[in-house]
């Protein structure tokens, strides 16, 4: 009787080096043999080389074809993802100061010239100032008393839309930045899987 094994292939793994991937890097095992899993994850399934550059699909059929080629006595399960996306990150050297700092200062006048010209559009000073008029019945041209804890609350809305002070995280829930960038690298991925098979579906494992 075959021993059932059931495989859940990892969607992403990140590496900085050139090296041999082993089964359990890209995938969850699970069966009822000890020995037989710790066998079937320490199996190398391939070895990342230079032409392989940063992306390597491995898709999940080749690694059926692989293990039922080395071990006669196994059943495979495959659930979940069908690929793995392996990125081999090179080791990059530390932007310098001035450099991170440049990009600071851009990014902080785009952001303070979008938030001025929104503000330009929708007349915020004009309603402002009629609310000024409707709560005091006088007319002025800055109402510093509603302006200055409006300017505080809009700094205060923003981190906690973003959920972020810096490393720090306010409570659990992601932001709806990191959940558009959590999309955005999910449709990646999907297209990465996608043409990376069609083009290298010959490439076989080990």
């Amino acid at each position: 009787m075959k021993q059932l094994v059931y495989i859940r292939m990892k969607k992403n793994l990140d590496i900085k080096d050139m090296r041999e991937i082993r089964l359990k890097d890209i995938a969850y095992l699970s069966t009822l043999s000890h020995d037989l899993k710790s066998r079937l994850e320490n199996m190398p399934i391939y070895r990342i080389t230079k032409k392989d550059n940063n992306l390597v699909v491995i898709d999940s059929f080749l690694i059926v074809e692989h293990l039922t080629t080395q071990f006669n006595e196994i059943e495979i399960q495959l659930i979940g993802p069908t690929n793995t996306v392996i990125r081999v990150h090179k080791v990059r050297k530390h932007s310098s100061i001035l450099l991170t700092a440049f990009a600071w200062i851009i990014l902080f006048i785009g952001t303070a010239m979008t938030i001025v010209n929104f503000h330009y559009d929708v007349s915020m000073q004009v309603v402002q100032q009629r609310i000024h008029y409707l709560l005091t019945g006088e007319y002025t041209k800055y109402p510093l008393w509603l302006q200055i804890p409006y300017s505080f609350g809009l700094g205060a809305g923003m981190l906690l839309f973003f959920n972020h002070w810096f490393n720090k995280r306010f409570n659990e829930e992601p932001s709806p930045l990191e959940v558009e960038i959590f999309n955005y690298q999910q449709s990646i991925d999907n297209y990465i899987g996608h043409h990376e098979n069609i083009i290298d579906e010959h490439r076989s494992p080990h």
